[in-house]
This record gives C-alpha cells, structure tokens and sequence, in this order.
C-alpha cells in the first residue's frame, strides 16, 4: 500500500519525540491516527448537530487517492435529515451570538481559544498529526501539507489576547447638535453558512470558520466529504480549547442535500469557496446573501528586465506544480517577454518539473480532473495553430491512484498570443484545468496592449504575479488589471499567500477574502449605524409647522 512519506527534512524533525507523545495520549482530542487508516482500519466521520455527534442513515465510502482501497466512511446527510440543521440554525438570532451590545465577554473567550489552538498546533505531535492527515486525504508533499498547519497556527497567533475584540472596533462622528453622536459598529449576520473545498482541507475552512465566530455569527461548516475527516478532527481539538460545543455545526452531505438545506434554513449569508459554476447558482438560489471564493485562471506576466533566471524558473515551477496544481491560486497561464525567450528558462523550467515524482508527493493525483480529461484538453489546444508540447503531456507511470482520480505529468503547452486571443479560441485556452497543466506564451515589446487586453477578457480575477523591478512597466500591468492577490516584483509569485495579507479575488462585489482583519470584517459583518440624540431640546422648544 502506497503511502505519504515525509522527506528527511527540518520539517519531518523530533520523530522519536513525536512517537513518544502519541504513546502518552497527548492528542486527548484525536479519534484516530494517520497512518492506521486503511481498508481494513477505515476512520468514520461524523456530524455535529446542536452540541452532539451524530451519525446518518447512510455512509459514503471514500477511497484512498493512491491507492483506491475504501478507507474513510463519511456519515452523510440526505434530504430527509436536514432538520435538525435548519432548526440549529434558526435558534440563532440575526443579531448573533455576541455583538458590541450584547455579550461582549465572548470577544475574549476567542481571544483565549486562539491562544490554546494555537498552542496546540505549535506542538510538533499535533502538528505532524494534521500534516499527515491532510496528506492520507488529499495528497501533496509534506513541506505542502506542514506549510497549511503552519499558516493556520499562525492566523490563530493573530488574533490572540484581545485581537478577537479590536475587530469590533467602532468610531463615532459629532453629531448636529448637543447630545446627537454617530456610532458605526460591525455587527454579525447571524446564522450563516460555510461551504469549501477539498485541495486545503484544514487552512480555508479554519480561517473562514474562525472569522465567522470571531464577529458573533452562528455557522454551519460543510467541507468536500472527500477530506471533511479533517476539519472533524480539527474540530474536536477547538472543543478541547473551549469551543462550545453549540457554537458550530458540521454536516457531510452531498450538494444536493445542501442546496437544499441552505434553502430551507436561510442563512443570513453563506461563504462559498470553489468552482465558479456553483458560486453562481448559490448566487441566485440565496439572492445574492453569498461571499464567493470562486475560481482562478491566475497569470504570470515576465517583464523585459530579465534576471535570476534559475530563480524565476524555480518560482513559475512552484506557482503551477506545486500541490500537483490543486491550487485555486496556481498559476495556469504565463506571458513571458521575448527577452526570456533567449534563456534559459523553459529549459530550466522543463528539468524542475521532470524532478517531480509520487513517491513524496511533489506530483500525486488530481481529484477533480481524470487523466481522459486532462489529455483531451491538451489535444484541443495542440490543434491551435503554432501551439506545440513544451513538456509533460503523458500520464503518470507506476502508479495505483485511482482511474476515478487524473495522474499526469507537469505539463506545459505554448500557444501564440495571436491564437489566444482569437475569439474562437480564447474561451479554451482560458478554461481551469485544477491540474498540473499551465498555458505558456511569448509576446514582444510592442504587445503588451494585447497581453493586457487578454486580462481585461478573462473572468476570474483572483491572484497575479507581475515579474520585474521595472517600476514603470509595474505601474503599467497593476494599474490596468483587478487581481485580487497580486505579487509585483522579481520575486512575485501567484501561490503561497500566508496568513498576513489579504486573498481573494476582486472586481466582484460578491468576493470574499481570507485571513486578514480586514478580510474578516468584510465578510463575517456588516456595517451598523447608531444615532445617539438624547438631548437636551432647547429651551422654549415649541411645535413647528408640517413640512
């Protein structure tokens, strides 16, 4: 049986200490243990209703991504037990479960919960533990993996102490006359509703999870069942660090049955984080009560300066291969200036994403894409004219991932600029592939108007990477392009937000972001205006005319 394995590095470090924590039951709050789960060991998830577990009356069965054998079974909800759900949910207030006027106290119960999770996931044992459970469920290398526990633990970091409090923050304007003042507070929606997807099973329903509590709402957490086990457990070590336990709830069920329950129960709002053919349904079913996080074909344009090419290379390989391109971030499209075309680089690209392989995950399995698909991608964009195969384009060799799940090779197919931005072509070159699979092309100098008018087409606007230290050609692409998350520099880069600046998309009054005060602010609250006027009239007051 194929399993993740740690690299010999910093990161897999205190093996022996980590061995010997386990056997002292230091992680009181695991039901389960990584490495044990197996076809003949299967983990089970469950739900959390009203401050209960609760199992369904139907299980999924997941399989494992390497290998194919049944090891998770997931409880999932169908249509007829959505109830308790929706009634969980309709006890909550829309004025929530804390605000500026009405138990204030829980500001800093997050503070304090921060702190402990926090704590808890700086422990290399726990730590290790959610690394390796993220690997068994939606594999990618362990530095990947870690780098989502470690973004997490820090984003609790942040709101430590009394940081949970300073994002009610208010401020108040003089009012007209004696006694009147203008108060704006941020004020929560109430129930709301979470719904994520699987490539970061523990970082964005976390983040988002945290910033609907932190500013008083009530929600209702749905994960890809795929790797929901995650969260369960992540879950059960936020209880352990006084979490109430009614404070959220969890469901597995499939779309269908979720739709429905968003429906029936009417969240206030509802954050949605994935395709962008779901976001606009949930848009319209909700009536726009949704916070999107949707898809990205996110590009990379090289400037003229050309420099630290090796460097560059090794950047682009990350942005587009890294997590096997299961990145909403990832980088699907780069326009290279005809300066680069000169150097190394698609060679030095080409060896680095050669060097990816299964065995430690730096390449694995694509669990939205089948191999079929991807190929037949490619095949389409080969027959444009001038396009041709830079490298990779075959599937994966030696392996046992599922033929439900894609296996390819890092590939890259260039296409002429010209072709691009043919109408009949643009649509293709420009659809998401959530797989290790990237568009390159070269435009000269006098073409960066055309490079520019493809973003302007393009109708996700998510993160950007703009390559050069030129401040000119710089202040030329940022300011004619809307990326949410763009990176402007040598060292720009489309992937690896952390946790201290703002992702999300922009140019949609729908987008959401995430992880930032600012991100949470915008999403988990909206603005409240109070008028004080308590007087006094002045003296002599009598009643004037009707106007």
């Amino acid at each position: 049986m194929m399993r993740p394995r740690a690299p010999r590095t910093a990161l897999n470090r205190l093996s022996t200490f980590i061995n010997h924590c386990r056997s002292l039951q230091t992680l009181s709050f695991a039901t389960l243990e990584a490495e044990n789960i197996s076809g003949s060991h299967p983990a089970q998830v469950q739900n959390l209703v009203q401050g209960k577990w609760k199992e369904s009356s139907k299980w999924r069965t997941i399989v494992d991504p390497l290998n194919g054998e049944p090891f998770i079974k997931v409880a999932e909800v169908d249509e007829t037990e959505i109830q308790p759900f929706a009634e969980s949910l309709s006890k909550c207030p829309k004025y929530g479960l804390h605000n500026p006027f009405h138990s204030p106290e829980r500001y800093l119960l997050f503070g304090d919960i921060s702190m402990k999770a926090a704590h808890m996931l700086s422990q290399p044992a726990v730590s290790d533990f959610f690394t390796r459970l993220i690997q068994r469920v939606c594999p990618k290398s362990y530095q990947q993996a870690f780098g989502e526990v470690f973004v997490t633990q820090k984003f609790f970091e942040n709101f430590c102490g009394d940081q949970v409090r300073f994002l009610a923050r208010s401020f108040a304007v003089p009012g007209n006359h004696l006694g009147q003042q203008s108060h704006g507070f941020r004020w929560p929606y109430g129930p709301v509703a979470i719904v994520t997807p699987f490539n970061f099973p523990l970082e964005i329903p976390v983040l988002q999870l945290m910033g609907a509590l932190y500013m008083g709402n009530k929600p209702l957490l749905k994960v890809d069942s795929k790797v929901s086990i995650v969260m369960e457990q992540m879950l059960r070590l936020l209880h352990d660090c006084g979490l109430d336990v009614e404070d959220v709830d969890f469901i597995n069920s499939d779309g269908k049955t979720m739709n429905k329950l968003l429906l029936e129960a009417k969240p206030q709002m509802t954050l949605f984080t994935g395709s962008s053919r779901v976001a606009e349904k949930l848009a319209v079913d909700l009536r726009g009560r949704v916070k999107l996080e949707d898809a990205g074909f996110d590009w990379k344009i090289l400037g003229p300066d050309v420099q630290e090419v090796d460097y560059v290379a090794w950047v682009c390989d990350q942005d587009a291969y890294a997590c096997t391109g299961q990145k909403c971030s990832a980088q699907s499209i780069l326009f290279m200036h005809e300066n680069w075309a000169s150097t190394s680089l698609i060679s030095t690209l080409k060896s680095l994403a050669e060097r990816r392989k299964l065995e430690d995950l730096t390449v694995g399995p694509v669990l939205t894409f089948t191999t079929e698909a991807m190929l037949e991608h490619m095949k389409k964009l080969l027959e444009i004219p001038g396009s041709k195969l830079l490298f990779g384009g075959e599937p994966l060799e030696n392996h046992t991932i599922p033929k439900i799940y894609g296996a390819l090779k890092p590939t890259a197919v260039y296409v002429p600029l010209e072709e691009i931005l043919k109408e009949n072509n643009f649509g293709l070159v420009t659809r998401e592939i959530f797989g290790p699979f990237q568009v390159i092309t070269e435009y000269k100098q006098d073409q960066l108007s055309k490079v520019l008018d493809a973003l302007e087409r393009m109708q996700a606007h998510l993160t950007a990477a703009v390559v050069s230290n030129d401040p000119l050609f710089l202040q030329e692409v940022i300011g004619k392009s809307v990326n949410g998350t763009t990176y402007a520099g040598l060292r720009a880069r489309t992937t690896g937000a952390p946790q201290n600046h703002w992702f999300g998309p922009a140019g949609d009054p729908r987008g959401a972001g995430i992880g930032t005060p600012d991100a949470i602010k915008l999403v988990w609250s909206c603005h409240r205006e109070v008028i004080y006027d308590v007087g006094p009239l002045p003296r002599h007051w009598e009643i004037p005319p009707s106007t």
